[in-house]
């Protein structure tokens, strides 16, 4: 899995040094990877708030 989210958020090479720099490129590319769900999941939240507003928005409202 590591190697896929590496692969995909350009952290192909490990700049850092030793076991602590190969613990930290781990961490960050899981962060990357979170990061990269959470904004494709506020594009989706986003495009459905801003379909229900224009529906709402062309509903005639009557007194």
């Amino acid at each position: 899995m590591i190697g896929h989210v590496k692969a995909e958020h350009r952290m192909e090479r490990n700049y850092l040094k030793g076991r602590d720099g190969d613990r930290a490129n781990a961490v960050l590319a899981a962060a990357g990877y979170n990061f990269s769900l959470l904004i494709r999941w506020l594009e989706v939240l986003s495009r459905a708030l801003i379909r229900a507003l224009l529906r709402a928005a062309s509903i005639p409202q009557t007194v």
